[in-house]
């Protein structure tokens, strides 16, 4: 299996939790309750499986092997990338505080949340896009199949240490069920 499929399935799970996290966020401009975990659970994901996972795989394995093809980092489609994914981060820090205070029931934390939240959503859906249509086709066509799948089996050993066993799957699961949960919002 090539390593950008496994990266591209990843992207999956992380935009159909972009869209609970970007309805949450709508639900909390407006005055209207979510879980008081939701968004605590939903950081948790950004934090190690979006960006500790996933973008460890990009950053540790991906890009180098890239850039070791012949695509330049330097003003070039890779940095363009490390440069979203330090913003992502940035986003990230700027929820993590107030999605805390929010589940303790401190209410004065949404405004900050929302703008974060659907900041954080806005660049990883036009991220997302860019690595999907641009940078993984440039990898398909630079990657012979032996360096995919050499970076098939990296990524595994990324998830494994990384993540540990299982976690993969409890993630999809929270994923399943705060889609649920937000198809009822509508």
């Amino acid at each position: 299996m090539k390593a950008t499929v496994v990266l591209r399935d990843e992207h999956e799970g992380i935009l159909a939790m972009l869209a609970v996290i970007e309805q949450a966020a709508y639900r909390l401009r407006d005055g209207k309750s979510v879980p008081p975990d939701l968004m605590t659970n939903a950081i948790g994901f950004l934090k190690n499986f979006a960006d500790r996972c996933h973008h460890g795989k990009e950053e540790k394995q991906l890009f180098p092997a890239m850039e070791a093809y012949g695509i330049p980092n330097e003003n070039g489609p890779i940095g363009m990338m490390l440069i979203e994914h330090v913003q992502g981060r940035a986003f990230i820090r700027n929820m993590s505080e107030p999605a805390e205070r929010l589940a303790k029931g401190d209410a004065s934390q949404v405004p900050a949340l929302v703008e974060n939240a659907l900041g954080y959503v806005a660049l990883l859906k036009q991220h997302i896009a860019k690595e999907n249509e641009v940078l993984f086709v440039m990898a398909d066509h630079a990657l012979p199949d032996t360096e995919q799948t050499r970076l098939h089996q990296a990524f595994e050993r990324i998830e494994a240490e990384e993540m540990g066993a299982g976690v993969h799957e409890r993630y999809h699961a929270m994923i399943d069920e705060y889609r649920q949960l937000a198809a009822g919002w509508k």
